[in-house]
This record gives C-alpha cells, sequence and structure tokens, in this order.
C-alpha cells in the first residue's frame, strides 16, 4: 500500500478509504456488483489493519487498549465451531504484524478483523434512565426534543467479542464465552451500579442508551491525540460520503414500560412476541431480555421485586392502579448487538445522538 519513503497515512485518511470499500456491510447475500476487487482484497486489509492499529502514529501512542484481535476465516472454522475453536483469537499489540500473528496468518479473514479492532478500540457509554411514557410520547411527536429523565446513570462500557454470562445466585459467578459475531457490552458490577434504578409507578419506563463517543472510529483530522479536537474537513474530501465529525452516537435504543415488565415478571415469559422474554434463575431475579427498535440488538436485565418499605411507601403514593404496585429494581446486565450494525454506523450513520 506504500510505497517507498512514504508517509503513513493518519487514521482519518485510513478511515475514508475504508468507507469506500465498505459496501459489503450488512449483507447476507453479496452480488458480484456490490463488492469492488478492492473489498474482497485480503492484502488491502491486511495493510489497513497494520497502519491503523500496528505501525500508525496513532498506535504508537497506545492510548487505546493493547490487545488485538484477529478473526479467524469462515471458511477455515466456521462461528461457533463444534470443535471449541472461537472465531478470534487475541494478541497483544507489538512492532511486526506478521511477527505477531505467526502461524496463524493464513487463517485470519483480515477485512472482518480490521472492524472488529475499530469497535474494540472505540469508547463507549450506556445511559439507564427512568422516563416518563408522556415524555416518550412528547419523543415520538418532536423527534429533536431531549428527553427529560426522573433518573439517570451514565456509565463507561467496554465492546468485547466475548459474552458474560452472569449466574444470578448468591455467589454471583460470572462464565465468558465466544460472542461473535455478536458484540458485547457487559457491566460486571450491574447489581450495585444500578442498585437505585427502580420503577415505582405504572406510568414510568426504563430507558437504555448505548454512545459510541471517542477512539478508533472517531479518527481526527489533524495529527493530535484528540480524536475530537477539530471539525475542519481537509481538501479533496467528498462531504457527501462521510458522516461529518461528531463525537457522540447512538447505537442502541430501548425504551420498556412498567407494565411490561411487571407481566414479563409475573408470567415468567413472553407475552409480548419479540419484545421482551423473562428467564427464570434459581433465586429471586429474574432476566428480562429486551429487543431494540426492529428487533435489533439485545438487552440483558436483572429484575427483581423491590422489599425495601420506602420503595413501597413511594410505589403507594404514586401509583394510581387498583392493582397492588410492586417496585422494580431492573440491573442493566449487558447489551449486545451484531457487529456488522455497529461497524456501518460507526462509519455511515448521520443522524444526532439521542439525549437524555
Amino acid at each position: 500500500m506504500l510505497g517507498v519513503g512514504e508517509e503513513t497515512p493518519s487514521r482519518f485518511d485510513l478511515l475514508s478509504m475504508v468507507k469506500k470499500h465498505s459496501n459489503l456491510l450488512g449483507k447476507t447475500v453479496v452480488e458480484e456488483e456490490d463488492a469492488s476487487d478492492v473489498e474482497m482484497d485480503g492484502q488491502f486489509w491486511h495493510d489497513v489493519f497494520d497502519l491503523y492499529f500496528v505501525r500508525g502514529k496513532e498506535s504508537k501512542r497506545r492510548q487505546d487498549d493493547d490487545l488485538l484481535f484477529f478473526v479467524r476465516k469462515w471458511r477455515e472454522h466456521g462461528f461457533n465451531d463444534k470443535n471449541g475453536v472461537a472465531p478470534y483469537f487475541v494478541r497483544r499489540w507489538a512492532l511486526e504484524l506478521d511477527k505477531l500473528v505467526g502461524e496463524s496468518f493464513s487463517e485470519v479473514d483480515w477485512r472482518r478483523s480490521f472492524y472488529l479492532n475499530m469497535i474494540a478500540h472505540t469508547s463507549y457509554s450506556v445511559t439507564v434512565a427512568i422516563c416518563s411514557q408522556q415524555v416518550l410520547r412528547n419523543r415520538q411527536v418532536g423527534q429533536d426534543t431531549p428527553l427529560s429523565s426522573i433518573y439517570k446513570i451514565v456509565k463507561t462500557v467496554y465492546a468485547s467479542p466475548s459474552r458474560v454470562n452472569f449466574h444470578l445466585d448468591s455467589k454471583k459467578e460470572v462464565e465468558t464465552t465466544p460472542a461473535y459475531p455478536d458484540i458485547c457490552f457487559a457491566i460486571d458490577d450491574f447489581d450495585s451500579t444500578f442498585d437505585a434504578v427502580v420503577l415505582t409507578d405504572t406510568d414510568l419506563c426504563y430507558c437504555v442508551l448505548l454512545n459510541a463517543l471517542d477512539g478508533a472510529g472517531f479518527p481526527s483530522e489533524t495529527d493530535t491525540n484528540d480524536s475530537c479536537s477539530s471539525n475542519k474537513l481537509p481538501l479533496g474530501v467528498d462531504t457527501n460520503s462521510m458522516r461529518i465529525k461528531n463525537c457522540k452516537l447512538t447505537l442502541f435504543s430501548g425504551f420498556v414500560s412498567y407494565q411490561m415488565v411487571r407481566d414479563a415478571y409475573d408470567d415468567g415469559h413472553s407475552r409480548f412476541g419479540s419484545l421482551l422474554s423473562v428467564g427464570h434463575s434459581s433465586g429471586k431475579t429474574d432476566r428480562l431480555y429486551m429487543k431494540g427498535p426492529g428487533g435489533r440488538g439485545e438487552v440483558e436485565v436483572a429484575v427483581s421485586g423491590v422489599t425495601a418499605k420506602h420503595a413501597y411507601a413511594a410505589a403507594a403514593a404514586t401509583s394510581t392502579s387498583d392493582e397492588e404496585m410492586i417496585p422494580l429494581k431492573c440491573c442493566l446486565m449487558s447489551i449486545t448487538l451484531p457487529w456488522e450494525h455497529i461497524a456501518h454506523d460507526l462509519l455511515f450513520k448521520r443522524s444526532p445522538p439521542m439525549n437524555l
């Protein structure tokens, strides 16, 4: 990719090249005319990976994670392989990519590996909030209206090709398994972080937002450490084919009412099609799975009835229903999204982020 004596391109320039050759993202069936020769060229993706994550100036500063992920070729193993071979392997950053990969070089799908590392080396935050149904209805009428929340928590989360399975018993054991081609954003301390997130009225909704903020998915146009330091576009860049610089991007938004959570919690199974389902654990806490808009992505929430007297008092004071009001504590455990959806949004999504 580079000639002798040529300067290493910046991440911004490299990502501009990647955007031009990302027509296959999200397509399960690929037509010949859809894929460019470059997009199918393993050497191109190897070189982009090398320049973006290993040899580039931004990589040498190593402000991001020093772990690099390598996706195995589909034809070699397939995903969810029955022989127990994970769909990816991990190495710590080193100066020479080919030596880093070693004998596994021929197994690597460089295109998917680039996208996975772009996702893994981007910064994210999750917002969990309690809102009124009226506020959500107002939002539907005016899409630019910020959502006002009754209670809100914002927490940094990390993208991983591994899934964390939490055991909802007194031991709180954790099991980690490969999730790829899905990407998992897990909250290890979910029970303490969201201990105060309690639905105490039938008019309330439980809201979850996942935002991308900075890092590898948001390279700067200027050669600085600050990925979001400049809003100037370089000469010759086609702004119609690029997402204008924005250091906050909403990748997932999900909202569910108290009554839907309560019904699923009481019944112990889904009564809402693909929106909600509940899996009972051996303890008093249940898992609730919430689908995103259009069935995109999944949120895993630990739901439990609150027995504290003050919570019941608050519920009784605000409830307008004749039915007994049970305060429900909702602790977000994880968000899962397909990698192609995340990569596509990081490269091309232009809509403003949702604000809470």
